[in-house]
């Protein structure tokens, strides 16, 4: 009885001219999406590697490791950033590095196209919360109350036929009508990225898959909730204006309120502020430096033993005005973390009323493009100072760095210095979170898109069984 009351539905639901609109609909932009991400990240990709290559260029020509100046590593583009972007546009995505001080990431990929920074990429973060969610409601916001005003209703149970099994099935017919569907531009979606030489990881895929699933979650609390709606109003006209009225705060005004009130809530110091304390701290080093640079007085009497030795007196000067700068920088960026994850979590801990807000922190987090990624990416980036901050020091003898360089001069009628070669220097290699990490970070969000199914589900299922059939 249930697998013919399952059937029954999906026959009904995929026949319907209404099906066959929103589903062709949202293919197309499934489909769309991947086509327009593929295309995206070969775009990057060329940009990245572009990037790469002008910053070894600089180098050409130089004959002392001294002279290297503005060395940058670049945040390289992942094929997942096209399809879920989160905040990888607006983060920056290249960070000067020297031997020691603080690293500023900049150049966000919004700074090359502005126009999307107001009109945003087309993603499935876009299309799950947006267009599939609506999709989803009008699939099933007259699931019950629509047959009871066309007459169905009442001749289904003209035959034995259990309550219980009724909107059993007619709730499993309906979440499967919605979801085996979708899978179908999916796969698509998948064939154009490997034809478009978009390769993904065995890891990327599993990410892509669990994306998918929570998306579908996602589509199952609307639907769920849609026919809930359906089940506690008569008519299917005030049942569609309940569950449109829910999806605007939903999707659209939870979120965003939750912002502005944590905002509100808790003041997090700005980057002016930062830099204003940092500017004078290094204003009054400077000063005290200034008055022991007066004060120095050579030991050797040899010139060059004096130029060596004024050299490291300078290096000393400078790592000890590093040392204090960066005491002071960490303690303030500290704080201003502090301040900002309460901030953060607040509103995340509001905007968690809304599932739109929980699948897409899930979607980006599994993606690796969620809030952490610039942390992840400066983490990464300081790792790779260090390293970079010692290769320096074997070939120039100083850690570079510190606002202060030593140029060396060569004597006239010397041998010409041979070119160094950029290549030596150390590659910067990143990777977004492990696959592990990301899914225990999702996990609340996807339980929590599991559990609301299981509520509006158990409300139907339970309401259904004291509804008016006649």
């Amino acid at each position: 009885m249930l697998t013919l009351l399952i059937e029954k539905e999906l026959r009904e639901i995929v026949g319907s001219a209404k099906f066959a609109v929103t589903f062709g609909v949202c293919s197309f932009l499934i489909v769309l999406t991947f086509y327009v991400g593929a295309k995206s990240y070969q775009l990057n990709f060329e940009r990245y590697q572009a990037a790469k290559t002008e910053n070894k260029r600089q180098m050409q020509g130089l004959t002392d490791w001294i002279n290297v100046r503005d060395h940058k590593i670049f945040l390289p583009p992942q094929p997942l950033e096209s399809l879920i972007a989160g905040v990888s546009n607006d983060i920056g995505r290249t960070v000067a590095v020297a031997g020691r001080g603080e690293l500023m990431a900049s150049d966000s990929r919004f700074n090359d196209d502005p126009i999307f920074a107001i009109f945003r990429f087309l993603d499935l973060d876009f299309i799950f919360q947006i267009v599939l969610s609506l999709f989803a409601i009008l699939l099933a916001y007259d699931a019950v109350n629509g047959e009871k005003e066309r007459g169905t209703l009442r001749l289904s149970f003209a035959n034995p036929v259990p309550r219980a099994t009724y909107i059993l099935g007619k709730l499993l017919g309906m979440l499967l009508s919605l979801i085996i569907p979708l899978l179908v531009p999916v796969l698509l979606g998948c064939l154009i990225y490997s034809f478009m030489g978009v390769y993904l990881t065995g890891d990327d895929w599993v990410r892509l898959a669990l994306v998918l699933l929570t998306g579908f979650l996602f589509l199952g609390v609307f639907l769920m909730l849609a026919v809930l709606c359906s089940v506690v109003t008569t008519r299917s006209a005030n049942s569609f204006l309940l569950m449109l009225v829910i999806w605007i705060f939903a999707v659209l005004v939870i979120p965003r309120s939750a912002v502005l009130l944590a905002g509100r809530a808790v003041d997090v110091p700005t980057i002016d502020e930062l830099d204003s304390q940092k500017n004078q701290l290094s204003r009054q080093l400077w000063r005290e430096d200034r008055k022991k640079m007066s004060t120095f007085k050579p030991k050797a009497t040899a010139p060059e033993q004096m130029g060596s030795e004024f050299m490291a007196f300078m290096e000393g000067l400078s790592e000890g005005r590093d040392t204090k700068i960066m005491e002071l920088t960490d303690r303030l960026n500290e704080n201003r973390q502090n301040r900002q994850k309460v901030q953060e979590g607040l509103a995340l801990s509001i905007a968690k009323i809304s599932p739109a807000a929980s699948f897409s922190l899930a979607a980006t987090t599994l993606a690796g493009t969620s809030l952490d990624i610039k942390n992840h990416f400066i983490s990464k980036a300081r790792g790779y100072q260090t390293t970079y901050g010692e290769f320096m020091k074997t070939k120039t003898g100083q850690n570079q760095g510190g606002g202060m360089r030593m140029i060396r001069v060569s004597s006239e009628g010397a041998e010409a210095a041979e070119e160094i070669d950029p290549n030596e220097i150390p590659l910067f290699d990143y990777k977004i979170p492990e696959l592990k990490s990301s899914i225990n970070a999702a996990m609340f969000d996807m339980g929590l898109l599991t559990f609301l199914n299981l509520v509006f589900f158990a409300g139907a299922f339970v309401r259904f069984l004291k509804f008016d059939v006649r």
